[in-house]
């Protein structure tokens, strides 16, 4: 799936192996979503790749409760599971989401569970996050805060394909 890039790699390898979250930046069309999502087929891990976007909700990450029918007729509110609720969490463009929902993202990486509505749910072992970030030279983008960046284990920079790859 991605030719070259071994460091690269190894880096996604050693933080799904140790269970930890990594950051990967480069430029857009350099195979790090490709990366990603084919090293998860490959461990057999469920995989959930979300869009870092400015309206980006919390609850588009968590989930939320709504109002369900029950055969008999009663409403009861259940909780519908977001994508976070997988093994392997491809935060796309983190750097481009608003700090309420990269707030979100921190509690599930810190604690290994969310909170909605004062209720803790834990999520599945194992758990990585890897985020992917453009530089910070590119139009709407922000540079991540210091606490957010210290949760991650490794950085990772994918560099744009030399000839030999092309």
């Amino acid at each position: 799936m991605v030719v070259g890039q071994e460091e690269v790699i190894d880096g996604v390898l050693t933080v799904l192996i140790v269970g930890g979250h990594g950051l990967i930046e480069g430029p857009p069309g350099t195979g790090k979503t490709a990366l990603v999502e084919a090293l998860a087929d490959l461990l057999r891990l469920s995989f959930q790749r979300i869009q870092f976007t400015p309206d980006l909700m919390p609850a588009d990450l968590l989930g939320t409760y709504v109002v369900m029918e029950t055969p008999e007729g009663r409403r009861t509110f259940e909780f519908q599971k977001g994508p976070i609720f997988s093994h392997v969490i491809l935060a796309d463009h983190i750097n481009r989401g608003t700090p309420k929902a990269q707030s979100a993202l921190l509690e599930a990486m810190e604690g290994q569970s969310v909170t909605v509505a004062n209720e803790t749910f834990e999520l599945p072992t194992p758990f990585s996050v890897l985020a992917t970030q453009n530089p910070l030279e590119m139009e709407g983008t922000f540079p991540l805060p210091e606490p957010e960046i210290d949760r991650f284990l490794l950085k990772l920079v994918v560099e744009p394909p030399g000839d030999a790859e092309l």
